[in-house]
């Protein structure tokens, strides 16, 4: 995708219509990994065209998979990796991406040995990957530190072990759990993460052949098998993207309506947006969120100011956190935000200030928000997937033209998101600099 390329925005337009949800990204990223485990052929159903998932299959075509989209749905992806070498691995390409750390276990497994680079991704704070690797030893793998890389080996195959995750880190299980999918013996992970993408990803594996007990639970017990084998599996809706069109609809006064996307995922994030005073409709299987909204912050018992904070599934997601705070902005009253899991989540809010935003940034981890504001436009810079898609929503309800550079981390996590809008009556026009 180009790099040169931005969003020229005129604000101040309500939206209607409706969308769909493109498959999660972070359940497609690591379920490419998962096909690595395998020499049959898997097919993947709903795959996101985003950036980071293109990525990653440049990735794993250069290590010798087959990648196949389908000719006439684009969207299914057949992976089939009979022979793979991780002697091959595009360390360029996999420093272009957090997620390239789940390819570790699979091809740990599949060579024996892998030498990785310290993964890339989105530059929010510190994103370590210790749970990473000491799971892996305990398992039976040697690490080895280098000065930007880490070498990985495992001669006699990895085995079960009894693990307590010193985080709950999503990436960290979605390893552990490929890793003792083949493992000899059985794998206990204890403090497991439990996000929807977590437990596709589980289920795929359990479809491939693998014994999983737990799928949901911070307690996983994994029953190693001698191989998996191929199978078809359907990417989840993107519960991520669903709540950005939430706060999209809820910053500009449209009524949008967003098809097909189970209620159950959505809770916590509803309960965050009815804070703001934003209510949302559940119609069957679609989420409508009506035009008139009281917009009003509802306070905590006894008039104390409310608080949204991110959590561990079935918490508030930290993804959400930037479009959250910029739909505060458009709300009636103060309310604080807590971002406790990156340090550097907030920091974009220099740029609302920038646009008329009452933002206090308390410390790198809160902020206060007071509202109604009327947001202007202005020259902003994406600088992560999810606060350059607060910035795009903070441009749609501002006065005036903004410009919106480095759209290439937007384009990472949302596909087509300029065509998209503008079929509900956006101005965005996407231009190359």
């Amino acid at each position: 995708m180009p790099h040169d390329e931005k969003f020229v925005v005129q604000g101040g337009y309500r939206l209607a219509g409706t969308l769909d949800v493109a498959g999660n990204k972070n359940e497609a990223l690591p379920a490419l990994s998962a096909c690595l485990l395998t020499s049959a052929p898997v097919t993947l159903h709903n795959v996101p065209l985003i950036g980071d998932v293109l990525v990653m299959a440049d990735v794993l075509r250069g290590i010798g998979a087959r990648v196949s989209p389908r000719p006439d749905n684009p969207h299914t992806w057949q992976i089939q990796s009979t022979h793979v070498q991780a002697d091959e691995l595009d360390h360029a390409l996999f420093r272009k991406l957090r997620a390239s750390i789940t390819l570790a276990a699979p091809l740990l497994y599949r060579c024996g040995k892998v030498t990785i680079p310290i993964p890339g991704g989105d530059k929010i704070g510190k994103r370590r990957i210790d749970t990473h690797l000491l799971a892996l030893q305990e398992m039976g793998a040697t690490v080895y530190e280098e000065e930007d890389r880490y070498l990985l080996t495992c001669r006699d195959g990895l085995r079960g072990a009894d693990l307590w995750l010193d985080e709950a880190s999503v990436t960290g299980t979605e390893n552990i759990v490929m890793a003792a999918a083949c493992a000899r013996g059985t794998t206990t992970i204890y403090n497991a993460a439990c996000e929807p993408h977590v437990q596709q990803l589980c289920h795929l594996l359990t479809h491939m052949g693998a014994q999983i007990e737990g799928i949901g639970t911070n307690r996983l017990v994994v029953h190693g098998v001698p191989q998996l084998g191929g199978t078809d599996h359907t990417i989840g809706p993107d519960y991520i993207e669903a709540g950005s069109f939430i706060g999209l609809a809820a910053a500009t006064h449209s009524a949008l309506t967003i098809r097909n996307v189970p209620c159950a995922p959505y809770r916590m994030i509803i309960k965050a947006f009815a804070k703001l005073g934003i209510e949302v409709e559940q119609v069957g299987a679609d989420i409508v969120i009506p035009a008139h909204q009281s917009r009003t912050i509802v306070h905590d018992f006894r008039g104390a100011i409310p608080k949204i904070e991110s959590a561990p599934w079935p918490g508030v997601p930290a993804d959400l956190m930037s479009i959250l705070l910029v739909t505060a902005t458009q709300c009636q009253g103060t309310i604080l935000f807590h971002e406790k899991l990156f340090e550097s989540r907030l920091f974009f809010t220099d740029r609302l200030v920038d646009m008329g935003a009452r933002v206090i940034l308390c410390d790198p981890h809160r902020a206060i928000v007071q509202g109604p504001t009327q947001l202007h436009g202005q020259y902003l810079t994406s600088p992560d997937i999810r606060a350059g898609v607060a910035l795009l929503i903070a441009a749609l309800c501002a006065k005036g033209e903004s410009v919106i550079d480095n759209i290439y981390m937007i384009d990472r996590g949302y596909e087509h998101i300029d065509q998209r809008l503008a079929a509900l009556g956006a101005r965005i026009t996407r231009v190359t600099a």
